[in-house]
């Protein structure tokens, strides 16, 4: 066991989340899909089946903790209205 605590970098998993859900949100529009709906779909019921395999999507969003992404959502519609 190591003797120091680990630093948890808030804005590198921010921009991370970030680019997961832009390109999750770009392939579910280029496929036809309405992309909030379906992300909604995902994060209500952790069904990775909302989100389209185009683009390796599916994959991606899976990689996300589905409380941390619902958490980054709020905390950024709460900062934007500020």
């Amino acid at each position: 066991m190591e003797d120091y605590t680990r630093k948890f970098d808030v804005v590198s998993k921010r921009a991370e989340i970030r680019q997961i859900l832009t390109t999750v949100f770009e392939s579910l529009r280029e496929k036809g899909y309405n992309p909030v709906n379906q992300i909604v779909g995902y994060i209500l019921s952790e069904d990775p089946t909302y989100i389209t395999n185009y683009n390796g999507a599916r994959t991606l969003i899976c990689r996300l903790d589905r409380d941390e992404l619902l958490q980054e959502l709020v905390t950024h519609y709460l900062e934007s209205k500020e």
